[in-house]
C-alpha cells in the first residue's frame, strides 16, 4: 500500500496581547513552538512540518527546531480576526505550488504543548476507519454543562437548562470540547475551509490533563506545571 504523505502546518502569528510573545515563550526550557515541532518530527509520519507566521523571530526559532518557514504571512491573514483554516489553506496552497500535494494536512498550533504521537497515529487509524474528512483532538467537560448558569442583568442565577437541576450527575449526556492542538483533515478539507465541528468529522478524545487552553498567565503557569509533572512521570 503507497504511503501518504501527510504535510503538517503550524500556525503561529507574532501578535500576542494577553501574552506577549507566548508562541515562543520560554516554556520548561524550550521556547513554546519547538515541543510541537519535535513531538511531530519524533512521529516520523510528514513529508513536512511548516510554520506560517508574519513574524520573522518566530521563523527563525521554528528553522532552528528543523522546521520550515518559507514565507512570511500576508498581512490579511495575520490580523486578529483571520481564522484558522484560511491560513491553514494558504499555507497548504503555496506548498502545493512549490513542492508536492499532500494526501492529508495536520494543523496543529503552537502552544500544543502536550501534543503526542501517539495520538496523532491513533487520528490517522480513526480517520481510515470512520472515513471522516477531519478528525480533531477533543476532551470531556469537567462538569455536566447541563448544570450551567449565567448571571442575568439583575444579578440573579438562571440556569441554562432549569429542567435537568434534579437529574442524577450520571444520567446526563456527556459533553465535549475542542481541545485546540490538532486537525487532521483530507486535503480537499483544507481547500474547500470544511468546518470541523460537522458531520465530516469525527473527534479523538484526550485527557483532560492534556488539554490545558493557553491564553492567559495563569493558563501558561498551569500548563507548565502539568507539563514538568508529566515528564517526570512518563
Amino acid at each position: 500500500m503507497k504511503k501518504q504523505k501527510i504535510l503538517a502546518i503550524i500556525p503561529a502569528r507574532g501578535g500576542s496581547k494577553r501574552i506577549p510573545k507566548k508562541n515562543i515563550k520560554e516554556f520548561s526550557g524550550k521556547p513554546m513552538i519547538a515541543w510541537p515541532i519535535l513531538e511531530l518530527k519524533s512521529s516520523n509520519l510528514f513529508c513536512d512540518i511548516l510554520v506560517s507566521s508574519d513574524d520573522q523571530e518566530i521563523r527563525e526559532i521554528a528553522t532552528a527546531f528543523e522546521a520550515i518557514a518559507p514565507f512570511s504571512r500576508p498581512r490579511n491573514l495575520s490580523d486578529d480576526f483571520t481564522g484558522t483554516s484560511a491560513v491553514t489553506k494558504h499555507a497548504l496552497e503555496w506548498y502545493i505550488e512549490n513542492k508536492i500535494k499532500p494526501d492529508l494536512v495536520v494543523t496543529v498550533y503552537p502552544t500544543a504543548v502536550f501534543l503526542s504521537k501517539n495520538d496523532l497515529k491513533k487520528a490517522l487509524k480513526l480517520r481510515e476507519k470512520s472515513g471522516s474528512e477531519i478528525v480533531f483532538s477533543a476532551t470531556e467537560y469537567a462538569f455536566p454543562i447541563q448544570r450551567a448558569f449565567f448571571v442575568n442583568e439583575k444579578q440573579e442565577i438562571q440556569m441554562f437548562e432549569p429542567e435537568k437541576y434534579s437529574e442524577r450527575s450520571q444520567d446526563l449526556q456527556k459533553a465535549y470540547h475542542d481541545a485546540g492542538q490538532f486537525y487532521l483533515a483530507t486535503t480537499k478539507a483544507v481547500l474547500d475551509e470544511t468546518q470541523a465541528f460537522s458531520n465530516y468529522s469525527s473527534p479523538l478524545i484526550i485527557p483532560r490533563y492534556r488539554a490545558v487552553d493557553i491564553d492567559t498567565k495563569e493558563d501558561f503557569e498551569l500548563a507548565e506545571k502539568l507539563f514538568i509533572l508529566n515528564k517526570r512521570t512518563s
